[in-house]
């Protein structure tokens, strides 16, 4: 019985302005591989695509970061933590390894991220994968309203965001629409957990937290982005997430027409539970867009 070959994955940090960025990077078989850049959500970092990676960093190369304030990357006392400057490192962090031409995964906080990044250089950009990754007003739930509507002026806003940094809001965010939460592993809110615990990352994911409405005020303009360039885009998405529910999914049909759109009957971290499902779409979608 033949078995499909595992990637050789490589460990390093790229030193950008004083952030000391750790990032995963696969060697696949061929130089000229298509090449995947794997932004990650909250509260999780670049550990979330490793099973992703052993699956399909053979044959393309991938390339996960992880952001100040997340995973193991390090960041100066005193780093201000907004979506800006998640972005500016990342495209730091981008040209300190030379990379300039990329498909883009961008999955809950990377969509923020990314697009930031992809206004400001649209020529890098070969495609874009979609997981639960929002950029429309329908696709934000209620409780992601209130949330993102939260000032750290108002009476129990700090307290409300800490909520969800403990064991049992990770946890759920995990399990929240998973049809079979026992099918999930473990290892993936345990190890957000440790990171959350570190010294200085609960203020961290609190100011990120204040800063996240203007990600919403940006809408129109990744709107207006994809609909200029109209990237060969794939969208996977977790149909149970209590964050981003399904009309935000669809909503970028408007925009991109001829996006391939995948629905799931999963939760928020969707790779989590169908792995086997999206790994194959996300290598037809790289054999078939790359250029």
């Amino acid at each position: 019985m033949s078995v499909a070959p595992l990637a050789r994955t490589v460990h390093r940090h790229a030193d950008v302005a004083g952030v000391r960025v750790f990032y995963r990077e696969s060697l696949p078989e061929r130089a000229d591989a298509p090449v995947l850049l794997l932004l990650h959500g909250f509260p999780s970092g670049s550990h979330q695509f490793r099973r992703l990676i052993d699956a399909l960093g053979a044959r393309y190369r991938l390339v996960a970061p992880d952001y100040p304030g997340f995973g193991h990357t390090e960041a100066p006392e005193g780093f201000t933590y907004s979506f800006d400057r998640l972005a500016d490192t990342v495209e730091g962090f981008l040209r300190a390894i030379g990379l300039t031409r990329f498909a883009m995964y961008v999955f809950d906080f990377g969509a923020p991220v990314g697009f930031r990044i992809a206004e400001r250089h649209p020529e890098w950009i070969a495609g874009l994968v979609v997981q639960n990754g929002n950029a429309y007003a329908e696709g934000l739930s209620a409780a992601a309203r209130d949330f993102i509507a939260l000032r750290p002026d108002a009476p129990g806003a700090v307290e409300a965001v800490r909520d969800l940094l403990t064991p049992a809001g990770t946890r759920m965010q995990y399990e929240t629409g998973v049809p079979d939460p026992s099918s999930l592993a473990p290892d993936g809110w345990t190890l957000d957990q440790h990171f959350l615990d570190l010294p200085g990352r609960a203020e961290a994911q609190v100011a990120l937290a204040f800063d996240y409405h203007t990600n919403v005020e940006r809408y129109e303009r990744w709107q207006r982005w994809l609909r200029t360039h109209t990237p060969p885009t794939l969208i996977t998405w977790g149909t149970g997430d209590p964050f981003f529910p399904e009309p935000g999914a669809r909503a970028y049909l408007r925009d991109v027409p001829d996006a391939e759109l995948h629905l799931f009957d999963t939760g928020h971290f969707a790779l989590e539970t169908h792995l086997p499902e999206i790994a194959p779409l996300i290598a037809g979608f790289l054999d078939r867009t790359w250029r």
